[in-house]
């Protein structure tokens, strides 16, 4: 049976933007559209974003971690345009962006898992004290939640309230990173603060969004339970020595690669 695509594109709109009516998913997600691309900015100011007003401030290792930077940006950009137009009702436009979201997410893993491997594996940085091999498990779950969150958030695209809720985690998701450099607790206590202050974060709009809609979000709290069960498991292989030498012996291949590839070529 043919199926008309403009009463099909028209229902979904309606869904979506009736189901943004109530003032507690306008406040949470505006709240998510400004707070998301504000601690990141602050996070990666002196590092990053505003590096040459700081002096003492390494440059950039090459061009792959400014590739990098200006995805990640892009990326948290997006994530708050697309928020901002559920907000405003824009919905149509809304959803003619998810095909530049989904190409944006792929650029996000490719160059973020790039990014990981050059600088952990084959460049060796790490937080004092920690394994690079070993912290490489880092970057490595959050870009399997991202998958996982991303993944999802399109398989719920025509349900708003999973949609929104997977949306807004990919966001959480990737905070601990810019949390991690804002000076707030000792450094004793920097992977406490990362982790903890997103998951806070977290729990505290799942908390806001069940009390106001009176309705326990399943998929909202499995997106949680996975942020959160992971982050035991990462620093649980950070300091594997299974992981690190699985992961000593990936960066041997390739450094094999580097030293037995072909020159460039002159031109």
């Amino acid at each position: 049976m043919a199926v008309n695509t403009n009463v099909l594109d028209g229902a979904v709109s309606t869904a979506l933007a009736g189901s943004l009516r109530p003032a507690a998913d306008r406040g949470l997600f505006l709240i998510a559209a400004i707070g998301f691309p504000l601690l990141i900015l602050i996070g990666y100011a002196k590092t990053y974003y505003f590096s040459s007003f700081f002096s003492g401030v390494k440059p950039l290792a090459n061009p792959l971690v400014h590739a990098h930077g200006l995805v990640m940006s892009a990326w948290v950009i997006f994530f708050s345009v697309q928020a901002l137009l559920i907000r405003t009702k824009n919905v149509k436009l809304h959803m003619s962006l998810g095909i530049v979201g989904v190409a944006l997410a792929a650029l996000v893993v490719v160059v973020g898992m790039s990014t990981a491997v050059d600088s952990h594996l084959v460049r060796k940085t790490a937080p004092p004290g920690i394994s690079p091999y070993g912290f490489f498990a880092v970057a490595v779950f959050d870009m399997v939640n991202f998958v996982i969150l991303f993944a999802a958030a399109i398989w719920y695209r025509k349900r708003p309230a999973e949609h929104k809720s997977l949306m807004l985690l990919t966001a959480i998701n990737f905070l601990p990173a810019a949390i991690f450099r804002i000076p707030i607790l000792p450094p004793d206590y920097l992977i406490l603060q990362a982790f903890g202050i997103p998951d806070l974060l977290a729990l505290s709009g799942f908390a806001w969004y069940t009390w106001k809609h009176r309705k326990f979000n399943k998929i909202f709290a499995s997106g949680i339970a996975l942020i959160i069960a992971t982050q035991p498991l990462r620093i649980f292989l950070a300091g594997s020595p299974i992981w690190i030498e699985i992961m000593a012996s990936l960066a041997g291949q390739i450094e094999e690669l580097h030293v037995h590839s072909p020159p460039p070529m002159p031109w």
